[in-house]
């Protein structure tokens, strides 16, 4: 197929487009910075609907990855581009006859801080999503979800996508450790659900191929590897795969919370554009259990993760193993 990639600049987007080109799609990438990679890029923002039309000229598909994400900025910055740029890239995709789309969303969009335990997908709920991001990612799912005769839409939501070159996960986790300022909250005893980045891809992938499938079509699904484990034993295998020590310190919820905010309002007040170290919603998110039930997800895309926790640890050793490759951070 000819595939339009959005946010091919990031891990996952440039992942997602190699893994198309590799099995013979002619692909685009649409992003703000160019992604190096030899493949056709546009080079603009979602905001500018002249450069969405442009790369979704002549496509058959898109995979819609790019969004802002964070937890520092306002709502109307937060809605520019994962609402308005999401209404630009549907907008477009009917125009240029585009005949599916596969519309990358995140877990969050139904979580409203209570325990999620074995849940189902559920559905998108901006009145109760926590934060700016998930709040608007949730109205771009609710968008990109309404029936419509003319394309097939089918939203994916990858939970917490880790792998080797990951800046956000574990290039945040491993910098803390290195600079001694890692510290779980509470004892890290939750239950999360996380990702390898390959399976992500596979499943973006099989999510494309299905897309017009009667029980894919106009439907979320969650996607992980099926494979909660607690908080400290996820941050421990990322310390050990770099080399890093393990985190001893522990920091009570009430604690991270209430420093998380405190530095929320700090950054507001400096205008600073990159998160702090600590916001109410991550330590919220580290002390709250959330892993979801894959047996649908797998039973309607079809597929399967590939690589279990054990092999992409194993494969995050060796990546930060090799001399030539830069630790993430």
């Amino acid at each position: 197929m000819k595939v339009l990639v959005t946010g091919g600049s990031s891990l996952l987007g440039g992942a997602t487009a190699r893994a198309l080109a590799a099995r013979g799609d002619e692909v685009t990438l649409l992003q703000r910075r160019p992604a190096g990679l030899p493949l056709r890029e546009v080079l603009g923002d979602l905001g500018d609907r002249e450069a969405v039309a442009v790369a979704a000229a002549g496509q058959e598909a898109i995979v819609h990855l790019a969004a802002r994400v964070g937890i520092v900025g306002s709502r109307a910055a937060f809605e520019a581009v994962n609402v308005g740029g999401t209404t630009n890239v549907l907008e477009a995709a009917r125009a240029a006859g585009v005949g599916r789309v596969v519309h990358v969303s995140t877990p969050s969009v139904a979580h409203a801080g209570i325990p999620l335990i074995g849940a189902p997908a559920g559905s998108a709920e901006p009145a109760t999503a926590r934060g700016h991001y998930a709040r608007t990612k949730a109205l771009a799912e609710q968008l990109a979800l309404v029936p419509r005769d003319d394309l097939d839409v089918v939203a994916i939501r990858p939970h917490l996508v880790w792998g080797p070159g990951d800046t956000q996960l574990i290039g945040r986790i491993v910098e803390r450790a290195r600079t001694g300022r890692l510290a779980l909250i509470d004892d890290g005893a939750a239950l999360l659900d996380t990702t390898y980045l390959d399976n992500a891809v596979d499943s973006l992938l099989a999510a494309l191929d299905r897309a017009s499938e009667p029980e894919v079509r106009g439907r979320a699904f969650v996607v992980s590897n099926g494979q909660p484990r607690t908080v400290a034993e996820l941050v421990s295998r990322i310390c050990d795969a770099a080399g890093v020590a393990r985190p001893r310190r522990r920091v009570p919820l009430p604690v991270a919370w209430g420093g998380g905010a405190a530095a929320e309002r700090v950054w507001a007040r400096l205008e600073r554009d990159d998160d702090p170290p600590m916001t109410s919603f991550l330590a919220e998110q580290l002390a709250t259990a959330h892993w979801f039930d894959q047996r649908e997800t797998r039973r309607a895309l079809r597929w399967t993760p590939a690589v279990d926790l054990a092999e992409g640890f194993d494969r995050l050793r060796t990546w930060f193993d090799t001399p030539e490759q830069p630790s993430p951070s």
